[in-house]
């Protein structure tokens, strides 16, 4: 029993480094052909061209995109069409990576998109994953997930403010609490004694945004006098409540 348990662990470790002596990090000239196709394929988008999607996805090839919407070939390539009048954008890929598995191959890359809305400019930048595989000697997508890369978004003038209105502690368990004050006119609060502060960012009297990467929203409400009783922490679409402790002092 023994001897066919030690056996089994070698074949099986044998199996693991065998498996992993296929992974190489492929050539910079696949990975630029690899960068070539997934630009094309991109670059096909505002111009609405299906063809080049048609010919560069596998016929089973699932997207999944940054809003974690999951596609097929058919509904993706039906989904494209021109940019209307007043729109425009174009991505770049950056630092390309790509791993090769015999005939499939993982690329990682930078989306950098610019994006014109009737003269307005807006950068965007995603990280995404592509995987290839060798049909009929081509390489094709078979698979495609991106996500939005976090970037501190503008700075906005907000009129009004009264940041002295939220300092005090807000409680969503007997023993955990936020501790709200304001610093160099700052809003911001500290998660528990000594930790860091964690600076706030206003776009509206009584609503900001965390400065982190989750870019969470912050809602401070008031109770018919005006009082500020609640904070609500918005993130990942879900309302985290936060009581504001009633025997604290609020200067």
């Amino acid at each position: 029993m023994r001897t066919t348990a030690i056996a089994a662990a070698l074949v099986c470790a044998g199996f693991l480094h065998a498996a992993s002596a296929r992974a190489a990090e492929a050539t910079p000239a696949l990975r630029d052909q690899l960068v070539a196709i997934t630009q094309a394929w991109v670059d096909a988008i505002p111009q609405g061209d299906k063809s080049v999607w048609q010919k560069t996805l596998t016929d089973d090839a699932i997207l999944i995109d940054e809003f974690g919407h999951i596609q097929h070939k058919k509904d993706a390539v039906d989904s494209l069409q021109t940019f209307p009048a007043g729109f425009s954008g174009s991505i770049e890929l950056r630092d390309p990576h790509a791993t090769q598995y015999g005939d499939s191959v993982v690329l990682q890359a930078e989306e950098y998109e610019r994006e014109t809305v009737f003269g307005q400019q807006f950068v965007v930048r995603y990280q995404s994953l592509l995987t290839f595989v060798k049909q009929s000697g081509q390489w094709k997508i078979a698979a495609y997930e991106d996500v939005t890369m976090p970037t501190a978004p503008p700075k906005l003038k907000v009129d009004g403010l009264k940041p002295a209105d939220y300092v005090g502690t807000y409680r969503y368990a007997p023993d955990r609490a936020w501790i709200f004050s304001v610093k160099d006119g700052v809003v911001g609060y500290v998660s528990k004694a000594g930790r860091p502060f964690n600076a706030l960012d206003p776009i509206a009297p009584d609503i900001f945004t965390s400065t982190d990467d989750e870019r969470s929203l912050l809602i401070f409400r008031r109770d018919s006098h005006g009082k500020v009783i609640e904070v609500i922490e918005r993130r990942k679409f879900n309302d985290l409540h936060l009581a504001r402790d009633a025997d604290r002092p609020t200067r």
